[in-house]
């Protein structure tokens, strides 16, 4: 296998992973900040406060962009596929 086509997949592997976690990962935060900021302002310091809001936040993302990313996913595992018949043959 060439060091080139395996650069090129992890590469690409990387930036989708990234392209699929990013907005998960931003919903989350600004929530936790929003959150937090809402403790700090009203000095209310429960600790399980913070769960619910990102897990409602992170479940509104994967149901409105759950398709994109299992799109990107497929696309991604399709190109791999193709490679890898290329190598072999």
């Amino acid at each position: 296998m060439n060091h080139g086509i395996v650069l090129d997949l992890t590469r690409q592997g990387i930036i989708v992973s990234m392209m699929v976690t990013l907005p998960i990962l931003a919903v989350a935060l600004f929530v936790g900040l929003a959150v937090s900021i809402f403790q700090a302002v009203t000095q209310v310091q429960e600790m399980t406060l913070t769960y619910l809001p990102k897990l409602l936040g992170c479940a509104a993302v994967l149901t409105g962009m759950g398709s994109w990313m299992l799109t990107i996913l497929v696309k991604f595992m399709v190109l791999c596929f193709d490679q890898i018949t290329k190598v072999t043959q």
